[in-house]
Parts: C-alpha cells; structure tokens; sequence
C-alpha cells in the first residue's frame, strides 16, 4: 500500500493537509471523500529504496526540533487534541521539512488504527526505543501529554549538557592538535637539518640530544607505518565492537578503571535513574520501567546487571536487594530504590536521586575540564621545551668550547 500527501478542503471550508494510505491515487482520493474531504493536491510520498516509503528511509530529527515536537505534542495533548490531530498540527507548522514528513508518517500510521507508540516505529531513526517506551507508558497510563512534557524536559536536559561537555572540549582539543603538530613537525623536520651541524663536533653530544636525535629518526623511518598502524587498529577495534564478548570485555575494562569507571557507572546510574522516574510517575509498572531504563546506557555490563535486576524481581524479590546482588550500581541508587519501595514512592525517589547524580557530575566535570586545559599547555610546553634544550645544548658547548680556544 501507498502513501500519499494532500492538501484538501473539509466541509467548512478549511485546508487540511496529511497522508494518505492508498492502493492507488484514484483510491486515495475516494478514501478522502469518504473523510468528507475535497482533495486539492495528492502526491505520492517519495520512496527512498526500493518498496520502501520514506518514513523508514529518512535520517533523523535534529535533537533541537525533536525537543520542539515533543513539547508541542505534548501541549496540545494535554489541552485534549486528538492525537492524531497534535500530530498533524504539529507537522504541518514544523519549520523543518524533515519533521513535516516525519510526523506525516507517524500521522498516517494513527490514521489506519495504530497507537502514537507503534506509528512511532515507522521513523525508527527519530523516536528510539527509549523514546518510545515513554510514550507507550504514557498512553497505558492515559497521561500521555504529561509524559511527553517530562521527556522534553528530559531531552532538554540531556542536550544541555551534552552542549556544555562539547563545547569545554573544543579549545583543548585544538590546543592539543595544535601541539602535536608542532612538536611532530619540529622532531620530523627542524631537528635532522640542525643535527647536520653537529656532525663536525668531533665529540659526543648531551645525552638529552641523543635521545632526540634517536626519536627524531625513528619517526622520519616508520612514522608512517606508525600511522598506518593506529589507522588500521583503529578499524579493527571498531570492528571489534561489533562483537558482544570483546565490547563486554572492553566495557568491564572501563568500569574497572580508576577515574574514568565510577564516573561512567555514575552517569549510566543517573540516567536509569532518571528513565525509571519518568516511566515510574507515568503509571509503568516496574518491569516495563526497568526495561526501558535498560536502553540508555550502552555498556553491556552495565546492561547484564540491569536484566539480572529485571528477572529478580520478576520472580518476586525486591528491586533494591536485586540492584544491591549485582554489585554493579552505585550504593545511592540502592538506597534510593529502598526508601522508594518502603514509602511507595519509587517514582519521586529516583527523580531526586537522579537530580542528584547529574549536579555530581556536572560538578566534577566541570573541574575536570577546567585542570584540562592548563595541564594539556604545562605537558606540550614541557616537550617542546626539551626539544628547544636538546638543540641548544650542543650549541652552548661549541660556543664555549671556541670561547676557550
């Protein structure tokens, strides 16, 4: 079957625009005047492969507008629009065409008896799994506006501090781009054509010099094997990663780290947390919510602990004694998960926790980024630096020793 966007008139005169679900052109417009509707235009909705329609072929909504969408679905919703209307309006006043012919789909899907949920699945590359859980909760609960305004805020969240994380990095980085071109650039060609002049010395050199010197050829010898090297691991390891036994050993390898592993198991708790929250206060029951929260990390030992949780309590335990068994969350979520099902509140409870665990992030990271900076100049500056004494060294000596003669 077909899809098909129109732009048509209803009984009172009004342009209605959407899509259309048809065998054929003539079909589509016979099921319009059915709606009551007079069809001004009818186009076939572009297909992008094969018998394929391009709902399913379309790249994603960027963040922006999907946080826009939600919350403007969410308004109209919670004001009592029919979905499948919010969705059109929505669409149709979208500033992206992307986001037009997104919800279109989404829209067309509702219009042949799908729930918003399911329509959802069309433009997979938009609403992810998570995305969708949400909703679908959100509709079990019937409070679907007031969930997608949390997942907006959610979304919003998430992307400010995805912003935040971005931009502190930008001006490192570059520094140290910056830095390792120079350096590699004054060991690869500065510091042979001056090693030139030493050659008449008829003594031997400061150990700093000769060990510059040694790195220096090495370089200029299989720098571009080196290069090639880290290429090609670098396309290996991606590779790798496809494969679930080396990514788990990579993924516990990380957890395991001393920084770096309570930061990732923090932020993964956080954003369970926060998932379980939204999923909890929408009138999920606790398996289901445990299932979504289950797709925001990537880590797969993370994601083990969280199905060893899920069967536990599936069998009857209680979830902060399975979360505490794994050994893999961190002890304030368990103790919020305690106090939450002790007070019945499990929803309110991992909100605050995960309010928590986000400011403790935002607050080390902050700092971490700050020290980052200074401590990438200190370390470039050092190199350099041994460059600049490795040269000049042997100079100093041979103006010296002139000075003598």
């Amino acid at each position: 079957m077909a899809a098909f966007e129109y732009t048509a008139l209803d009984a009172q005169g009004r342009i209605q625009k959407g899509v259309v679900s048809a065998d054929s052109q003539k079909a589509a417009r016979k099921e319009l005047r059915t709606r009551a509707l007079t069809p001004l235009k009818l186009n076939p909705v572009k297909e992008t492969r094969k018998g394929e329609a391009a709902g399913t072929g379309r790249g994603r909504i960027k963040s922006q507008e999907l946080v826009l969408m939600t919350r403007q679905l969410a308004l109209l919703i919670s004001s009592g629009s029919p979905v499948e209307e919010a969705v059109g309006a929505v669409g149709t006043n979208a500033r992206d065409a992307n986001t037009r012919a997104v919800l279109a789909s989404v829209r067309s899907g509702i219009v042949e008896g799908q729930s918003l949920s399911n329509a959802m699945r069309a433009e997979a590359k938009t609403f992810s799994p998570l995305y969708r859980a949400i909703v679908r909760a959100g509709e079990g609960s019937g409070a679907l506006g007031g969930v997608l305004e949390r997942l907006a805020d959610n979304l919003e969240r998430s992307q400010a501090m995805k912003r935040k994380v971005t931009a502190a990095l930008v001006y490192p980085l570059i520094l140290l781009v910056v830095a390792l071109t120079v350096i590699t650039g004054l060991m690869v060609f500065v510091v042979p054509t001056i090693v030139e002049q030493f050659e008449g010395m008829g003594e031997g050199l400061p150990l700093i010099t000769d060990i510059v010197i040694a790195i220096s050829d090495f370089l200029r010898r299989y720098g571009l094997f080196i290069l090639g090297g880290l290429v090609l691991g670098a396309v290996l390891f991606n590779r790798a990663m496809t494969e679930d036994r080396f990514k788990r050993g990579v993924d516990r390898f990380i957890l395991g780290l001393p920084v770096i592993g309570p930061v990732v198991r923090s932020v993964s708790a956080a954003r369970f947390s926060r998932t379980f929250a939204v999923l909890s206060q929408s009138g999920a029951p606790v398996l289901d919510a445990i299932a979504a929260a289950r797709e925001t990390t990537s880590n797969l030992v993370l994601r083990d602990a969280v199905d060893e949780v899920s069967e536990t309590v599936r069998k009857g335990g209680a979830l902060n004694t399975a979360m505490a068994q794994t050994g893999e969350f961190p002890p304030l979520v368990v103790h919020m998960a305690a106090g939450g099902e002790s007070s019945g509140r499990l929803g309110e409870v991992f909100e605050r926790g995960a309010n928590h665990l986000e400011a403790e992030f935002e607050a080390k990271s902050t700092v971490a980024l700050n020290l980052l900076e200074p401590l990438i100049t200190v370390i470039m500056g050092g190199l350099v630096l041994v460059i600049i004494l490795a040269i000049m060294l042997p100079i100093m000596e041979l103006n010296t020793g002139a000075a003598l003669r």
